[in-house]
């Protein structure tokens, strides 16, 4: 039997409601099943007592006996949550699209230590579009053009675009002089490291799975230069990887070459320097050319 559709629940600082399934179990109430099922979230009851968490009608759930086969919501909040400075541009919107220019050290979408400091929360807030989704992702650290989604029922075409490797990406980084020839085309193969502590992909021999044509095309003041990068594949830290293989780490990058202590806020004054600059592609929805382009 399929389940109803998720509700249309209000918005809160940005942040839409998550879900959670209610099996059927031995649960004496909801709070009990969810400090079972979500035991990193320390404080259910007092959310259920003050009408934070309801059911698919949008009304508050009681801590009454335990109901299996149904849905419960609640919103996503963090008592202590970076503030992160800088903020995002909107660079075209329609009925289809949003495009908007991210800050550095903003992530894309909620995850670890940031709900609300997020880039869909604060455009959500700013637009009051609660189906506002991405359909990529740039690092955390990395500035520039993220494309949004408006519609659910698009959702999958728009994906399906990246998916295929049907989309043109434009970044400028700045990194230390290399010698040449440039333009050139960067083959590499990256593998996430074994274990749970992935934090650097790593260079390997093998068939190469990550390319990205690179040019350098302008000689900046002690020693550096800046380069225009067109990553063919989308590998997780692509472009940090392949600059470093080339013994080019770009400037401000603390985890290539080598891995610096995790900063709790992250230090804004030296952010790395990787944007994207511009972003192209067949709107799958509309058939239409679609090239959005960063303001200098």
């Amino acid at each position: 039997m399929a389940r109803p559709p998720k509700p249309a629940l209000p918005l809160r600082e940005g942040v839409a409601a998550s879900a959670v399934f209610c099996p059927p179990g031995h649960w004496a109430t909801t709070t009990a099943f969810l400090v079972e099922r979500l035991p990193r979230v320390d404080d259910w009851p007092e959310r259920v007592a003050r009408g934070d968490v309801v059911d698919d009608d949008g009304q508050p759930v009681a801590d009454t006996p335990y109901r299996g086969n149904r849905r419960v919501y609640y919103w996503r909040h963090l008592d202590v949550e970076p503030d992160i400075p800088g903020q995002a541009r909107i660079v075209f919107q329609d009925e289809h699209l949003l495009v908007a220019d991210k800050p550095h050290f903003l992530p894309v979408t909620p995850s670890g230590l940031y709900a609300r400091q997020t880039l869909m929360a604060r455009l959500r807030q700013a637009t009051g579009l609660a189906d506002l989704n991405p359909v990529h992702r740039l690092d955390r650290e990395t500035a520039g053009l993220v494309v949004f989604n408006l519609k659910r029922e698009e959702r999958d075409a728009y994906h399906r675009l990246f998916r295929d490797r049907a989309v043109t990406k434009v970044y400028d980084a700045i990194a230390p002089v290399g010698p040449g020839p440039w333009p050139r085309v960067l083959r590499h193969r990256l593998e996430e490291p074994d274990g749970e502590g992935f934090m650097q992909m790593q260079v390997v021999e093998g068939e190469p799975n990550a390319e990205t044509w690179a040019d350098l095309v302008e000689v900046l003041p002690g020693g550096l230069a800046r380069y225009e990068l067109r990553p063919h594949t989308g590998l997780r830290h692509q472009l940090r990887a392949q600059m470093n293989a080339l013994g080019l780490p770009l400037v401000g990058d603390r985890i290539y070459p080598l891995l610096q202590p995790h900063e709790n806020p992250p230090r804004f004054d030296a952010p790395l320097q990787l944007v994207a600059r511009a972003i192209s592609f067949t709107d799958p929805v509309t058939g239409l050319p679609r090239r959005f382009e960063r303001a200098p």
